[in-house]
């Protein structure tokens, strides 16, 4: 009897566990679904020259959504492109060349940069950043690359470069953690091996530490950038939120979770709901891929590398 009430009791955890396993994807496999049917009258509608008109007209219920999804992807990329660098190698730093005494506490200093809110980013960045922007770095930026239409016009503040610099510092705890963490996965013999020929300790993590470890590095920017495609506070309150394409980084421009953010909650009609719906829709889709792929960086340099 004893036995039967203990077959019984695993088959009730296990019955539990499955459910709770069960739950993740059903979870977003309902979220996908109510965005899909919400923003199906703008999908009818609209079709795909949704994704490539820049009108956004309430007035005549006419909607496309260019300019926020490429607010998004420009702002994304330029966060990467400074936060890449920066995060790498401070995980090349804290892994390879750091004294001990001192590689937990800059790890726990950067990795504490993730838990601030991102409210908080974005009134430093009104307040502090932009006024340093526009005092000290844009004026040298256009001395230097003003013949460029990336830095051409004027700067009053709120931009795709203020945007851009917010991203690149919230995402760089996120980018260093993964990076850390793949290099310490990395094993020994790879450094012995590499210091055994001849190399230096520079060529040995040029040679044979990063080659090895470039899949999870790979993930951990590609996480990165799964979090600055759905930053939201932040970057509205820094972006300028203005319905345009422009390539100047000096001008304003949008994002696709700002305009969920500034205008779900005025819309007029059924139908300027159901082309936020439909924004919503394409941003969540974008960050699932770019997070899949990600995961899937990450387990192929922990099935290769022995951690330490």
């Amino acid at each position: 009897m004893g036995r039967k009430g203990r077959i019984s009791g695993d088959a009730l955890f296990r019955g539990i566990l499955y459910a709770f396993a069960i739950s993740i994807p059903l979870l977003l496999l309902t979220i996908a679904g109510q965005l899909f049917v919400n923003s199906w009258p703008s999908i009818k509608r609209f079709g795909l020259g949704f994704v490539f008109n820049s009108v956004w007209d309430p007035v005549q219920d006419i909607y496309g959504s260019a300019p926020p999804i490429y607010g998004t992807l420009v702002s994304s990329a330029l966060a990467l492109l400074i936060a890449v660098p920066l995060a790498v190698g401070v995980s090349i730093y804290l892994t390879e060349f750091a004294p001990q005494v001192i590689r937990k506490p800059v790890s726990t200093l950067i990795e504490l940069l993730a838990a601030i809110p991102s409210v908080v980013y974005g009134l430093w960045g009104i307040f502090v950043m932009v006024p340093i922007l526009k005092e000290y770095v844009v004026p040298k930026l256009q001395a230097v690359f003003g013949w460029t239409p990336f830095f051409g016009g004027d700067f009053f503040g709120p931009s795709m470069l203020a945007a851009g610099l917010i991203l690149a510092i919230m995402i760089l705890p996120f980018i260093s953690s993964v990076s850390r963490e793949v290099l310490m996965a990395v094993p020994n013999t790879q450094r012995e091996a590499a210091l055994a020929l001849g190399a230096t300790r520079w060529e040995a993590v040029w040679t044979a530490v990063l080659p090895y470890g470039k899949a999870g590095i790979i993930g951990a920017v590609m996480l990165g950038l799964g979090r600055a495609l759905g930053e939201t506070m932040a970057v509205t309150m820094v972006i300028g939120n203005t319905f345009d394409i422009n390539l100047s980084l000096l001008d304003s421009g949008y994002s696709m979770a700002a305009v969920l953010a500034n205008q779900f909650q005025e819309a007029a009609t059924t139908m300027q709901l159901s082309a936020l719906f439909e924004i919503g829709f394409v941003l969540f889709v974008i960050t699932v891929l770019v997070n899949s792929i990600a995961r899937l960086f990450v387990r192929r340099i922990s099935r290769r590398s022995p951690g330490r």
